[in-house]
């Protein structure tokens, strides 16, 4: 029960600046304003929200982690997994280790050049420069059709007196305008891809007759069961001539690449001597790559395994 004093002094209290409004007369604390949290209808707002905002940028990037959407969005770690395992859910994205990547809807799904060569830009051109290492002057180099091959090639320009066998027209155009190059450009001819790759009878009778030290190919997909593949069926056989002509096989693929499965196998991941790719490749890639004797090299580290080491 208030009295009237009691009712004053608490009317003067609100005139004065000290710590009363913070100690009631009744020595109980102040009791907190409550926060008012977003309804039902703001929650599912933003989630709308976030989830537009991560299906641009797994578009526009290829990939996506979770550390990254965290940051740019503020919110929690956790709430970025929950909407990842819904837009996977939906089959808008892929779920891979980490963070998420673009999905291919169909196996026989073919990605055009240009479309590919916007995705993962920076991890392609450590795989890239990794890949040229690994080059020694003078050597027979063959190179396969795709966006990481096509910086590589950028980089082997620079290097001495090679033989370099493509079935990319992106790869040899790389060396015609650099006209420093005293590179010799082989280029198979064949029917052209939708990734700009010349493949059929004629690529592959044309690799019959080369023996090459070296050979860097790009692959579509590499998958623990289905091996190295590819949506494009003489795509695959034109592949297949190039290792068969190859002494040692170098498969630069990007973290992305691990887990699709195109259409039809190249070959099994058995075949490849070496495989680069990025930071990010899951840690189950690295497992099942050293346990079948192949090794790996990570782009920008100091990282290589295989099963002898």
């Amino acid at each position: 029960m208030f009295l009237l004093t009691d009712l004053i002094d608490i009317a003067q209290s609100g005139d004065h600046d000290s710590d009363m409004t913070d100690q009631p007369r009744s020595g109980r604390s102040a009791p907190t304003p409550a926060v008012a949290q977003p309804t039902p209808k703001k929650q599912q707002r933003l989630s709308v929200d976030r989830h537009r905002h991560i299906l641009a940028l797994v578009r526009n990037r290829g990939s996506v982690r979770v550390g990254d959407l965290a940051h740019q969005l503020s919110v929690s770690t956790m709430t970025i997994r929950r909407d990842l395992e819904h837009l996977d859910g939906l089959g808008l994205i892929v779920k891979v280790h980490g963070g998420a990547s673009i999905p291919l809807q169909r196996s026989a799904d073919e990605p055009g050049f240009a479309a590919k060569s916007s995705r993962n830009t920076a991890e392609k051109l450590a795989i890239a420069t990794a890949c040229a290492r690994l080059v020694a002057p003078g050597s027979a180099v063959g190179v396969t059709a795709g966006t990481t091959t096509v910086q590589l090639a950028r980089l082997l320009t620079e290097v001495p007196r090679l033989t370099i066998v493509t079935n990319s027209l992106a790869v040899a155009r790389e060396f015609h305008e650099v006209a420093a190059s005293d590179a010799t450009v082989i280029l198979t001819g064949g029917v052209r891809t939708p990734s700009d790759a010349l493949v059929g009878p004629i690529a592959t009778a044309a690799l019959n007759a080369f023996h090459l030290d070296l050979l860097f190919m790009g692959v579509h997909g590499m998958h623990e069961k289905a091996g190295f593949t590819t949506p494009n069926l003489l795509e695959a056989e034109t592949n297949r001539a190039f290792m068969a002509a190859a002494t040692e096989v170098v498969v630069a693929a990007d973290h992305t690449k691990w887990g699709l499965a195109g259409l039809t196998t190249m070959a099994d991941l058995c075949q490849a001597d070496t495989v680069v790719s990025d930071p990010q490749l899951d840690e189950r890639a690295h497992q099942v790559l050293a346990d079948l004797g192949v090794r790996v090299t990570v782009a920008g580290s100091q990282r290589t395994a295989s099963s002898t080491v």
